[in-house]
C-alpha cells in the first residue's frame, strides 16, 4: 500500500491511498479510516504503515461516496480531546488522550492494569475531574453540562456498589425514576431484561442476598432502562456466566443498532475482537493505537497486535 498523505481531520487520521498490494485501483477520494492514532508521537507513521499491509481492506474503501460523506458529518456520541489527568507530584495517569466514538459503534478500550483505562472511563462519566482537555457527550461538555451528560449516559463500574437493603425491583424502579422512564416502558424493559438474565424470580429479594453475578445483572438492567445514548462499561463480562455474557453482547449490539454508542474496557481480547467495531490500546497513560478492528488487527489477531504494540513501546 502507498500512502500519499496523512493528516488529522475532525479528530481522525485521514489517509489517502492509491494502491493496496495491487488489489485496489486508484481511489479518487480520501478515505477516513477513523484510525485516530494519538498520543505517542511517531507511533502514527510507524503503525499506520505496519497495519495497513493486510490484504482485502474491507472497511470504508468499499462504501459509496454518499455513505462516506454521511459518516464524516455525523456528530460523535463521545469525543475526548487531549484528555490529561495528573495526580500528586505531577504524575500523569493519562496523557493527552484523544478519541471519538460515533453512533452505532462499539469501542473496546484495552490495556494492562494501571494503564489508564478506568481513569479515562471515570472522567467520561463525570465521577472524576481532570486537568486538561475536553470531553463531549453528544456535543455537550462533561465539565460545563454535567447533568445533561449524565442523562445521556449509563455507567457500569467493574464492581457495582448497589443498595443492599432494598429489593431488586425497588432498585430498578429507582433507576427508572432517575431517568424519567414512564411506567409502560419501564415495565416492558424490566420484564424483557430480567427474563433474559434469569433473575425475574429474585427481583423481590433484597439486593444483599444477591451473588456478585446477580448484582452485575441487576446493574446492567438498570443501565438499559433509559436506552442511553452512551453506554460506558468497565470490565462488563467479569462475573457473568456464559449465557448472560451472550445476552449482554446481543443487547450491546441492539442498542448500537438504535443509534447509541458503547465504550467499554476489557482484558478479554477474544471478546473485544469479535464484538468491537473499533479498538484502542492504552499503555502507561498514552494511547498507542486506535482504529477500526479490521484496520488494527490486519491479517493477524488482536492478541498479536496487542503484544507487538506493547513490546515495541517498551
Amino acid at each position: 500500500m502507498i500512502i500519499l498523505s496523512m493528516r488529522e481531520y475532525t479528530g481522525r487520521i485521514v489517509l489517502k491511498m492509491i494502491k493496496l498490494k495491487g488489489e485496489l485501483s486508484f481511489l479518487p477520494y480520501t478515505i477516513p479510516l477513523h484510525f485516530g492514532v494519538t498520543g505517542a508521537g511517531n507511533v502514527a507513521s510507524k503503525y499506520c504503515l505496519h497495519f495497513r499491509t493486510c490484504s482485502g481492506y474491507p472497511v470504508l474503501g468499499n462504501l459509496p461516496q454518499d455513505e462516506i460523506m454521511r459518516r464524516n458529518t455525523m456528530q460523535a456520541v463521545l469525543e475526548i480531546k487531549n484528555f490529561t489527568k495528573e495526580y500528586s507530584q505531577g504524575k500523569k495517569a493519562v496523557d493527552n488522550l484523544s478519541l471519538s466514538i460515533m453512533p452505532g459503534e462499539i469501542h473496546g478500550f484495552i490495556g494492562h492494569n494501571g494503564a489508564g483505562k478506568t481513569t479515562t472511563i471515570r472522567a467520561v462519566v463525570g465521577v472524576m475531574g481532570f486537568n486538561k482537555g475536553e470531553i463531549l457527550i453528544d456535543g455537550h461538555s462533561a465539565k460545563n453540562e454535567p447533568v445533561k451528560c449524565k442523562l445521556l449516559t449509563a455507567y457500569i463500574p467493574d464492581n457495582p456498589d448497589l443498595y443492599d437493603y432494598i429489593t431488586g425491583i425497588q432498585y430498578l424502579n429507582y433507576m427508572a425514576d432517575m431517568f424519567s422512564v414512564d411506567r409502560e416502558h419501564r415495565e416492558e424493559r424490566i420484564k424483557k431484561y430480567a427474563e433474559l438474565f434469569g433473575i425475574t424470580d429474585s427481583l423481590g429479594n433484597l439486593v444483599s442476598s444477591y451473588s456478585h453475578g446477580m448484582k452485575q445483572k441487576l446493574a446492567l438492567i438498570g443501565a438499559f432502562l433509559h436506552e442511553p445514548k452512551l453506554l460506558v462499561l468497565d470490565e462488563p463480562f467479569v462475573g457473568l456466566d456464559p449465557e448472560a455474557a451472550f445476552h449482554l453482547k446481543q443487547i450491546m449490539r441492539d442498542l448500537c443498532n438504535q443509534g447509541s454508542a458503547i465504550f467499554f474496557s476489557t482484558h478479554v481480547l477474544d471478546v473485544a475482537e469479535k464484538l468491537c467495531d473499533k479498538v484502542s490500546i492504552i499503555k502507561q497513560g498514552n494511547l498507542i493505537i486506535s482504529g477500526s478492528m479490521e484496520a488494527v488487527r490486519g491479517s493477524g489477531s488482536l492478541e498479536d497486535v496487542f503484544m507487538e504494540v506493547v513490546e515495541n513501546e517498551k
